[in-house]
């Protein structure tokens, strides 16, 4: 096996979605690697499913820093192809992002902006590391036993719609206001499905609009969630009035979404989702196809993140 030096970094390079000149933005972070004397490897993604196998041949390389240069949905393949690794691979590992999609909401958490590279270069190079948690998925796709990690939230029922919605906004270049509309559109229909949950010793059988279950603050739905505490926040949200609904974008955007009168909110360490008919479910940000039951758990402190 090809072994490189333990401070090169392997970098994932994945092309930020509706930028037009993504050449352009790469050789603004190359040039400032350049000027900062760091030593790398960089593959560029080639589109959808190649992100996983470009971090394992990184990982299978000996490279001991893992950088993603995308977003949300780019972390999550390259968390999988980390966790998927030999635990005793991965403890050597430590993993950095520089934020470079259309959802950047776990680099947001960290206080990484996507305009701002040069401190996010910088604070891999300080290498300040904390153990975090992630998030895992049990369920079965095609009649197979499977299991999908997540470092943010995942989301059944109308706010994985939202997410997916907003996603396809901002590929056209609608940036901000992409999520607002998408949510509003959706939310103006409030569309409940039936569900049924298991959380701590509650059985939950209801119509439920939607619900969040976060490792981080999941798009604002679980603000208080944090990546290392040992735990997962749930949000159970039921349908609201139309007037209730405009409120609860307002407190979603200023993280007092569970304050709302229709969001109950837990935390545990298990969730399993038994019923939901009907639904869409997202795993930061990409949809996933399985049938129920979904059970949803952590493993706490797994993996070396460096924090700004």
């Amino acid at each position: 096996m090809m072994t490189v030096e333990e401070e090169r970094w392997g970098i994932v390079y994945v092309p930020r979605a509706g930028v037009s000149n993504t050449l352009k933005r790469w050789e603004q972070i190359r040039e400032y690697l350049e000027f900062r004397k760091v030593k790398y490897d960089v593959v560029q993604s080639e589109g959808e499913g190649s992100i996983e196998r470009i971090t394992r041949m990184l990982i299978d390389s000996g490279h001991k820093t893992i950088v993603v240069v995308g977003g949300d949905e780019a972390l999550n393949d390259a968390i999988n192809a980390i966790m998927f690794s030999p635990r005793e691979v991965r403890q050597n590992l430590t993993f950095g992002i520089v934020p470079n999609g259309i959802g950047n909401d776990f680099a947001s958490f960290w206080g990484l902006e996507v305009d701002n590279y040069k401190k996010a270069i910088h604070s891999i190079i300080e290498h300040r590391t904390k153990k975090i948690d992630v998030g895992y998925c049990s369920f079965q796709e095609d009649g197979m036993e499977k299991v999908r990690y997540f470092l943010m939230a995942v989301n059944v029922g109308l706010g994985a719609q939202a997410i997916r919605l907003s996603d396809i906004c901002k590929r056209f270049g609608k940036k901000n206001p992409a999520y607002l509309i998408a949510i509003f559109s959706l939310f103006k229909e409030r569309k409940q499905y039936k569900m049924r949950i298991k959380v701590n010793s509650e059985e939950i059988n209801d119509k439920i609009m939607t619900i969040c279950i976060g490792n981080s603050r999941g798009y604002g739905m679980t603000p208080s969630a944090v990546p290392y505490n040992g735990w997962l926040d749930l949000s159970v949200v039921y349908r609201p009035k139309f007037w209730q609904t405009i409120r609860g974008l307002y407190m979603i955007l200023h993280g007092k979404f569970l304050n709302h009168e229709q969001v109950r909110p837990y935390r545990t360490k298990q969730i399993e989702i038994m019923q939901a008919d009907g639904t869409l479910t997202c795993v930061d940000g990409r949809t996933l196809n399985h049938t129920f039951p979904l059970k949803v758990s952590l493993e706490p402190a797994v993996i070396n993140f460096i924090i700004p």
